[in-house]
């Protein structure tokens, strides 16, 4: 009886190996470090590092409807804003001028030339509201309990660990604090991702979705979501 059931533990170890194999290298790797498949395949664009004078490109205020998603977050005279992802410094400039001199804008990007080029676009426009940070893939790194609003404008599927940033972004959010998201429909890799995988990203951040809107440039693949920590 032993050695029958010496065999039969031996099929199960086999059994279970094979199916193991079968599901393929994403199932097992995730499998192994204790994520789901899905989680291990979520894919993401690769950061944007060409001529950051391309995002000015004219009209691009009124195709996104800026001022309408400034509004919505309520972004306005005194606040403190932080645009993550921040690139050219396109949202940053038009959210300085938005707050006054009353109040603050923090331009946070990984990429050193985007902060550089935003220092001396700021020195250039004379906005003396503005604060660069140099950001970390997992870290906006800001200041705790700072922040009245944020925005991701058109960045998030780029972002390479988006659970640890939007957590560690949460410590930095003032109560009632609304960060917005917009991007476009995409599978991660095409510079945009679906917006049930940023709704779902964020709930596991700790963060609740208040509001989803499809209006940013009329196409109906772009979307802005807005989100409070729960």
């Amino acid at each position: 009886m032993k050695r029958f059931r010496h065999i039969r533990f031996l099929n199960t170890v086999v059994v279970a190996a094979l199916a193991l194999c079968l599901s393929g290298p994403h199932e097992f790797v995730a499998q192994a470090i204790g994520q789901s498949p899905a989680a291990a395949e979520r894919k993401t664009s690769t950061p944007y590092t060409g001529d950051l004078s391309i995002f000015d490109s004219p009209g691009r205020e009124d195709r996104l409807q800026l001022n309408r998603v400034m509004d919505m977050l309520a972004i306005k005279p005194g606040k403190t804003v932080a645009d993550v992802g921040a690139g050219s410094g396109w949202f940053t400039v038009r959210a300085a001028r938005r707050v006054t001199d009353k109040g603050t804008v923090y331009a946070v990007d990984i990429n050193p030339e985007a902060i550089d080029y935003i220092n001396r676009r700021a020195q250039r426009e004379k906005l003396h509201n503005v604060k660069t940070v140099l950001g970390r893939e997992d870290n906006p790194l800001l200041p705790a309990e700072s922040i009245d609003a944020v925005l991701l404008l058109k960045t998030y599927h780029e972002v390479a660990k988006p659970v640890a940033l939007l957590s560690n972004l949460r410590q930095s959010l003032k109560p009632g604090a609304q960060v917005g998201i917009i991007d476009r429909n995409g599978n991660g890799e095409d510079h945009g991702v679906a917006s049930e995988v940023v709704i779902r990203e964020a709930t596991e951040a700790g963060y609740r979705l208040v509001s989803q809107s499809d209006f940013v440039k009329g196409d109906k693949m772009d979307y802005f979501l807005i989100f409070t920590a729960k």
